[in-house]
């Protein structure tokens, strides 16, 4: 039986990842750093079978000692302060465990495993960074894996650092280190703060009489959204190749925000525009405009597709919210 390791596991990704490698067979456990952590329950609650161990990326030592007591065959790092908007309020913070959490763990699996490995894979664990499209920022569309970055926030540096580090360690002690650069990806599970799970709740909410306005920032930000069910199963499909590499994960598809809002109201027969204002305070410091991924290795060499497009997607989040705000009338 393997044996996986996810960091972040309390986040959206990481509680879709564990349903994943659980139904593979695998023995999961799950990063959890504290012990009276508040998000522990929900991984308690949604996946039970998950292991905890508890480490924190800011502790090099608390990560060895998680390593030496799970013994895992792949370690899932998707532990980050994922918030974009957050970053430029906390950005000491975000590169600390971002940026440095990455490096912290590929030192921990070099210092247990040595320098001897195969970058073939050997009998090392393998490793995976959660990389992100908010590395290329700036940069212009479609974003492949070799568009150079260009990022535009204190997230995404700290993501860019994250990546190149792990491409260090592989080219320098042979490990096997791979990155996934995936775009955004949504999903009922994703946190409240989040702009698709901001518009879902409050398309729910004002359906069922609890909210009057949904106040956003920038309308007219484009991303490449997909489903973050199917972004875990290429997370997977990377750690299973002969060798480690990069992998750009998106639809090729991409919306507006505008777009988002408008189908997630038209979803309850209602008009977006009679709901929705803007407020300046919302906007970045530096915007992001244009993301859109160019994910064909990933189909020709993982053989991996998004199944879940953009409409199914919206409708899929605003009736799962529509179901969780039914429960407060």
């Amino acid at each position: 039986m393997k044996r996986a390791l996810i960091t972040g596991v309390t986040g959206q990704d990481g509680r879709h990842l564990s349903e994943l490698l659980l139904s593979k067979g695998y023995e999961v456990y799950g990063l959890v750093r504290g012990q009276h952590n508040p998000k522990r329950a929900i991984v308690e609650r949604e996946v039970p079978d998950v292991k905890i161990a508890e480490g924190d990326l800011t502790d090099q030592g608390s990560l060895i000692s998680a390593l030496q007591r799970t013994q895992p065959d792949e370690i899932y790092n998707l532990g980050a302060m994922s918030f974009v908007t957050l970053s430029w309020q906390q950005p000491e913070l975000t590169g600390n465990v971002t940026g440095l959490g990455a490096l912290r763990m590929l030192e921990a699996i070099r210092i247990l495993q040595g320098n001897n490995r195969s970058q073939n894979g050997g009998s090392g664990m393998r490793f995976y960074q959660a990389s992100s499209s908010e590395m290329f920022g700036a940069a212009p569309a479609p974003q492949s894996e070799t568009t150079l970055f260009h990022p535009r926030s204190p997230y995404g540096v700290a993501k860019v650092f994250a990546h190149h580090i792990t491409v260090n360690y592989r080219e320098s002690y042979g490990m096997y280190a791979t990155s996934g650069i995936l775009f955004n990806h949504e999903g009922p599970r994703r946190g409240p703060e989040f702009v698709t799970r901001k518009i879902s709740r409050a398309v729910a909410r004002i359906k069922h009489g609890l909210q009057d306005k949904l106040v956003l920032g920038n309308l007219e930000s484009r991303r490449d959204w997909g489903y973050a069910g199917d972004y875990v199963d290429a997370m997977w499909r990377m750690l299973q190749q002969d060798r480690p590499d990069d992998f750009v994960i998106g639809t090729g598809e991409t919306h507006s925000v505008q777009e988002f809002a408008e189908r997630a109201f038209e979803h309850v027969d209602l008009n977006w525009r009679d709901y929705v204002t803007t407020d300046t305070s919302l906007l970045r410091p530096a915007e992001v405009d244009l993301l859109r991924a160019d994910a064909t290795k990933a189909r020709e060499q993982l053989g991996w597709e998004p199944k879940v497009r953009f409409e199914e997607l919206v409708r899929m989040m605003v009736d799962a919210d529509l179901a969780l705000e039914r429960q407060s009338c």
